[in-house]
């Protein structure tokens, strides 16, 4: 069961709007067990121009979902983030299970969990933005490379299940990808 907390900025969010939105995203939970939980955050906002961006992110136990959509219509903005989370769990859900097949012989579902701190930078001085804070999953590189394309970032931190060292994996210019062990 998914519990919604929907807000919007600039939009006022009516109880068609609100049933729209959750009735289009319950639909993910046919991919999870009956004991599925989870609380979607949505934030539906309109810009001075009309344009609508929808952005949804379900952070579960060992996975989090995030998708964002920018469109003129909002309704259409919500059909397009169902698809994202969709095909996100899809993908995950065949990287993951093809990886236990091949180590243990057991497809089992599960997935790993994390945010990445967003900063920006200014000429003179280093300004923190946003802070974040999340618990590091212990998992493989390959995983953690899976989550952060499911985030959609290009670095990825998280504790590396046979070292317990905290790992970064990150995306390269080259479209290859890096890995920072620490010590």
């Amino acid at each position: 069961m998914i519990k919604f907390n929907i807000r919007g900025e600039n939009i006022e969010v009516t109880p068609a709007i609100r049933e729209y939105v959750e009735n289009k995203i319950e639909k993910i939970e046919r991919y999870f067990g009956e004991d599925f939980e989870a609380k979607a955050n949505v934030n539906l906002k309109v810009y001075n121009d009309k344009q609508t961006k929808v952005e949804v992110t379900i952070p579960m136990k060992n996975v989090t979902l995030r998708a964002e959509e920018r469109h003129n219509d909002m309704y259409a903005a919500v059909d397009l983030i169902v698809d994202k989370l969709e095909r996100q769990i899809r993908k995950h859900k065949t990287k993951v299970n093809r990886k236990f097949r091949e180590r243990e012989g057991v497809g089992i579902f599960y997935a790993a969990n994390g945010t990445a701190p967003e900063t920006t930078t200014d000429e003179e001085e280093f300004t923190i933005v946003r802070t974040k804070q999340f618990s590091l999953k212990p998992m493989d590189d390959e995983e953690a490379i899976l989550q952060m394309n499911l985030l959609g970032h290009d670095f990825y931190i998280y504790t590396d299940a046979e070292s317990n060292g905290t790992n970064i994996v990150y995306k390269r210019k080259d479209g290859k990808y890096g890995l920072i062990e620490t010590q």
